[in-house]
């Protein structure tokens, strides 16, 4: 699923060690060090609409303020009914006006669907009305599929090779001063110090910002495979930067966190589920958990593999899986997802997950 490589995040600068992954050595982090973020798509469940689902994000942007998470990140999807934060940007404004603490960014910003100036002055306008809260998180793929990324580029445009050259453009915009060859301007934009992340389910984005010298975010909440690889890379051949010293990685985690493991593992199949009809080509509105999921041997194995960097179960359960997780990424932060289908289970699953990270 090539289109769904999108997503996810800057860093309060927590003193960071690691060790290279290549090695028996294990992360010297302890859990109770490390930030934890949310990742939010706005998604429309059966039976909602879009203006609830927005009402609803929002009100989850809240709880996690108040519950001490680092930021809250949206992701740019395009043509499917179950997401509504397409226009990410719009919707980063409206979370920013309605908390007081939280970072807000974008998890990511498909750079090639867009021209890299709309982007400068969308954030920097957003940088402007919400100073020192905002993030802007860039990837490469379209964050839709091929005709709807026609659509939205309006031609043969960008197919994301040359993504290195738009962020060059991009970062050009925010300094204070430019190039003789730079005869435009972002404005607002020009001069604002706005963390810019790669974001990637690839090797690509992690060599990138490694060479660059930028925190990277790497989407193992539903594309694992490179994500060992990609941080090894990242860690080991970081360029240090005017941005960073030291890399920075945040790893991106779907959570489940109920009163008891049967509860955890019942809430997520709405996202086992919606997953398994995207494998099937369906797209529509999550549904309602359910006891028993309606799926074959191999249908079962892709979606357990896909979705394997989940944590489900109770506190306990979960602060033993997070430790481990820690242990093998060596991440800076984690990022976490939470597609239930019922607000407040998922209210309070953020809620059980803060007394987690703030009593580790």
């Amino acid at each position: 699923m090539p289109y769904l490589e999108r997503l996810t995040i800057q860093t309060n600068h927590k003193e960071a060690y690691y060790t290279s992954m290549t090695t028996e050595s294990t992360t010297h982090k302890k859990l109770e060090e490390i930030p934890f973020s949310i990742l939010d798509l706005a998604t429309v469940t059966e039976g909602s609409n879009i203006g609830n689902a927005l009402k609803n994000s929002l009100e989850l942007a809240q709880h996690a303020d108040e519950l001490g998470y680092n930021r809250f990140w949206l992701a740019e999807h395009h043509n499917m009914p179950g997401i509504a934060s397409s226009a990410t940007s719009v919707v980063i404004g409206h979370i920013a006006g309605g908390t007081k603490r939280i970072r807000v960014g974008s998890g990511g910003i498909m750079l090639p669907n867009h021209a890299p100036l709309v982007i400068a002055e969308q954030f920097g306008t957003l940088e402007s009305l919400y100073p020192g809260r905002i993030d802007l998180g860039l990837g490469r793929a379209p964050g839709s599929d091929q005709l709807t990324s026609r659509a939205l580029r309006r031609g043969p445009g960008s197919d994301g090779q040359d993504f290195p050259q738009r962020l060059e453009e991009l970062q050009h915009y925010f300094k204070p001063t430019s190039t003789s060859s730079m005869q435009v301007h972002a404005y607002p934009g020009r001069g604002l110090d706005i963390p810019i992340w790669l974001l990637g389910s690839s090797g690509f984005s992690a060599e990138l910002a490694a060479r660059k010298g930028l925190p990277f975010s790497f989407a193992s909440h539903f594309a694992p495979d490179y994500l060992l690889p990609a941080l090894d890379y990242y860690y080991n051949n970081f360029q240090p930067s005017e941005v960073l010293e030291e890399p920075y990685a945040m790893v991106a985690l779907n959570a489940f966190v109920a009163e008891t493991d049967a509860e955890a593992h019942k809430l997520a199949t709405s996202h086992q589920k919606q997953f398994l009809n995207m494998i099937r080509g369906r797209f529509g509105l999550m549904q309602p958990p359910v006891d028993e999921l309606d799926w074959n041997m191999q249908e079962k194995a892709i979606v357990k593999g896909q979705l394997r960097y989940s944590v489900m179960g109770d506190k306990d359960s979960v602060r033993d899986q997070l430790n481990q997780m820690l242990k093998q990424t060596g991440a800076n932060e984690f990022i976490v997802t939470s597609p239930i289908y019922d607000h407040q289970a998922r209210l309070h699953s953020i809620k059980l997950l803060s007394e987690i990270f703030n009593q580790a």
